[in-house]
């Protein structure tokens, strides 16, 4: 695996590998279909979510027996993570990930046809496992393939699975069901792009050898451990609001089950001579913090679509289409960040450390200025906000991404990728659960501040009982989606010293270009 320089290299050293041989226009073409198969893993998972009330209705199913559909397919997901690169190697990247995409997309072609609910969280379970390898397979292939020149660019394209991918999920999901009307589409968006991957990939990655002496050495009591402890994990999170969290003993007994699990695996891994994730590298203080920081990162990106669209959604009542725009003015400039912000980190007086506190700056303005939502608010109030999310984003991701993988020697990126890729899609469930108990906790605060107001204007008003009513629970909701404006923009300049703290990474040594004269 190659990597952007050495681990801990000399200050003005010349610390570039040798670009890897036979890169060329078909090998960027191969990891072209690795970026498509991992847009295609966040749009599988993000859109259904937004969809799952249109199906809840389509199929005849109760909100809370649905609701496990998605809890299934996060649990396949945060399952696959660890494991993804190590499959990869020993069964060949090129054939193990066009396993994979065949898969998934048989899955979806059937999905629609399936109107028993075991049965489909079945799928959905298998299909989130197929699609839970694609991601770390694109950090994997980024840095294994890539020569020095570009190789920033590629994890750039590997931070849009996590800045554009979730905000142009509400565009997708507003196509399928308010433009077409045909709520198949949340399913069948995967065929097309895993067949384009799997042209992609089939032709351009190259046919590497197998090597299955790897499943006599594997860490197989670890992997056991460590799929079922991560699946009780992600189900306990994923449904924790649902069941109303430690007052429900199946939450309780799939969170610690799943924290004694993930424990055993982690134990196992450490000592295990062959493991599929080497916790070891975190001795080093750019992984650690850098992986800790990711963990926080990814909860307050969740001020970025998911906070306006509560906003509009739950207070305004929009349909998706209505709030497309929300998702698009944070998605659609990460095409043209992501590089900016690449080419910026490649400048040699550019310390990536001050680039990620700039991109933290601008991720708290975005969250002061969402604080001050009104229950008048319209998506155009959101504009300023999402704009600075749009550029604090993929300035924080990338340079963070910089900091840590650069202190990777090359065999060691296979394992970096499992474990980032661990965390982030744990931060993402763990994350979305504290931020939905938060405003679970502040809407219930706020409703009980305004109900003595509500009391005495019923009294002396002629407002109706249920207008009434409406009026106090939007109040008591918009008041609480500010407060989590105001913690997550806390939250993201408590950060700042954590980042400062990070090793200073100079900017990799390019290879000149061969002079013309003599």
């Amino acid at each position: 695996m190659a990597d952007l320089h050495p681990a801990h290299p000399p200050a003005g050293a010349g610390s570039h590998a040798p670009a890897p041989p036979g890169f060329g226009l078909r090998l960027a073409t191969g990891l072209l279909g690795v970026l498509v198969a991992a847009m295609m893993a966040g749009f599988n998972n993000r859109v259904v979510a937004i969809g799952l009330p249109d199906l809840f209705g389509q199929l005849g199913w109760g909100q809370d027996d649905a609701s496990w559909l998605g809890s299934a397919y996060s649990a396949g997901e945060l399952a696959a993570m660890p494991f993804a690169t190590w499959c990869a190697i020993t069964f060949s990247m090129r054939r193990f990930q066009l396993a994979m995409l065949a898969v998934v997309l048989l899955i979806a072609l059937v999905l629609p046809t399936v109107h028993s609910l075991p049965l489909m969280l079945a799928l959905r379970a298998v299909q989130g496992l197929c699609c839970g390898s694609q991601i770390p397979l694109l950090m994997m292939g980024a840095l294994r393939f890539l020569p020095l020149s570009i190789r920033l660019h590629g994890l750039a394209l590997y931070a849009m699975t996590a800045t554009f991918a979730p905000n142009m999920s509400l565009a997708l999901a507003a196509s399928w069901l308010d433009r077409l009307e045909d709520w198949r589409w949340l399913y069948w968006q995967a065929v097309p792009l895993s067949a384009l991957a799997m042209v992609l990939i089939a032709w351009g990655i190259p046919v590497m050898p197998a090597m299955p002496q790897r499943l006599r050495q594997a860490n197989w009591p670890g992997l056991l451990l460590g799929i079922s402890g991560l699946t009780l994990l992600a189900l306990g999170l994923d449904q924790g609001a649902q069941l109303d969290w430690f007052h429900a003993r199946a939450i309780r007994l799939l969170l610690a089950g799943g924290a004694v699990l993930c424990c055993g695996f982690l134990i196992s891994e450490w000592f295990h001579p062959a493991p599929f994730m080497k916790l070891q590298l975190l001795a080093r203080r750019n992984l650690a913090l850098g992986f800790s920081l990711f963990l926080c990162l990814l909860v307050i990106m969740l001020s970025g679509a998911s906070l306006p669209s509560m906003a509009l959604g739950h207070v305004q009542g929009f349909r998706t289409l209505q709030m497309e725009d929300i998702g698009l003015a944070i998605g659609l400039p990460q095409l043209l960040l992501g590089p900016m912000v690449a080419m910026l980190l490649y400048q040699c007086r550019v310390d990536a450390r001050h680039v990620f506190v700039l991109g933290l700056l601008c991720m708290a303005a975005a969250c002061w200025e969402g604080s001050g939502l009104t229950a008048a608010w319209m998506g155009h109030d959101f504009h300023l906000a999402q704009l600075l999310q749009a550029i604090g984003q993929p300035m924080a991701v990338v340079s963070l991404l910089f900091l840590a993988t650069s202190v990777v020697q090359p065999m060691e990126g296979a394992y970096v990728s499992g474990i980032i890729n661990t965390l982030r899609a744990f931060g993402t469930l763990a994350g979305s659960a504290m931020v939905g108990r938060l405003l679970t906790l502040r809407t219930d605060f706020h409703h009980e501040m305004l109900q003595d107001q509500a009391s005495w204007q019923a009294s002396h008003a002629a407002i109706p009982l249920a207008e009434l009513a409406a009026q106090l629970n939007a109040q008591a909701s918009t008041l609480a989606i500010a407060d989590v404006y105001r913690v997550l923009g806390l939250f993201a300049l408590l950060l700042i010293p954590a980042v400062l703290m990070m090793q200073y990474i100079p900017a990799p040594v390019l290879p000149s270009r061969p002079s013309n004269h003599g």
